[in-house]
């Protein structure tokens, strides 16, 4: 039994509504090849794109699965990123749709909310999505050494977590990602959106097994510390979750959001394939 503090968080209702895509003037991307593409992917709803699918592989750019929530409200904006944590739940309260749930999947330039595919037809953009906020200084009381960000009592319970005997936090895993690979995103504080894989060299990402990555993946990426901003440091390790899809620009590629920051000596991984909260949240019967 993983015990916490969670009798003693605040819920609370926040809300923002699905963003419309948008592009500069000029929308080309230059590519890994020095070519230049126009490719969707950011802000909007995506019909096709489910957490659990391939990170990999689409032709788009920093594919953001599901619907992509904001506020044009700037504090409104920076509420909705740092009080929103994964597994939330989220209803929406206007149009077509008003009383369909959802489920908070991720956080990149906005808030991704996960529906069943039966909700599509109904949504539009602009709709509103009112999200419980709760899980915002979550912690651990038999791991204290275990910083959890972002993580929602119910995404916690629902990851199979375990204390060995020596005391450590096991954790199980989808794949373990080398720090080296991590590009984008360092110069952001651990509780604001994410730290991108630079994915530009495909033959080492099939060397490593990165090209098999989903969105929703549970990862640990050792060597890294996540604790304030996302910097190299032996000894340390982050466990993580891939929240957008693979990008065409040089040094992005998949998301990935940070769920806990500790050291070897208070967490250790394992690796299950089936580690991803499509699964951990039944939005998905299977992968």
């Amino acid at each position: 039994m993983i015990r916490t503090n969670e009798d003693r968080l605040v819920e609370l209702a926040i809300a923002g509504s699905i963003s419309a895509p948008a592009f500069r003037r000029g929308p080309f991307i230059p590519d890994n090849d020095g070519l230049s593409v126009v490719r969707p992917g950011m802000f909007g709803y995506v019909y096709n794109v489910r957490v659990g699918d391939p990170a990999f592989g689409w032709q788009g750019d920093h594919v953001e699965p599901g619907a992509s929530i904001d506020h044009d409200d700037g504090g409104i904006h920076h509420a909705l990123h740092y009080l929103t944590c994964m597994g939330n739940r989220a209803v929406v309260t206007s149009g077509e749709a008003a009383g369909a749930e959802g489920v908070v999947i991720g956080e990149h330039a906005r808030i991704l909310v996960d529906f069943d595919p039966e909700v599509h037809e109904q949504l539009c953009v602009e709709d509103t999505i009112q999200i419980r906020a709760f899980g915002r200084g979550l912690a651990l009381l038999d791991h204290p050494g275990v910083e959890l960000k972002k993580m929602s009592p119910r995404l916690l319970h629902a990851m199979g977590l375990e204390t060995t005997a020596e005391g450590k936090l096991r954790v199980p895993v989808a794949m373990e990602l080398p720090v080296r690979v991590m590009a984008s995103g360092a110069e952001l504080n651990a509780e604001y959106v994410d730290q991108d894989i630079t994915s530009g060299d495909r033959s080492l990402m099939q060397e490593l097994g990165i090209d098999a990555l989903r969105l929703g993946d549970v990862v640990a990426i050792h060597h890294a510390d996540h604790h304030f901003g996302r910097s190299y440091r032996k000894g340390h390790v982050a466990i993580a979750l891939c929240i957008h899809g693979d990008s065409v620009m040089t040094g992005h590629g998949p998301g990935i959001l940070t769920l806990m920051a500790a050291t070897d000596a208070e967490i250790e991984w394992v690796v299950d394939p089936q580690a991803n909260i499509a699964r951990y949240l039944k939005i998905r019967e299977t992968l």
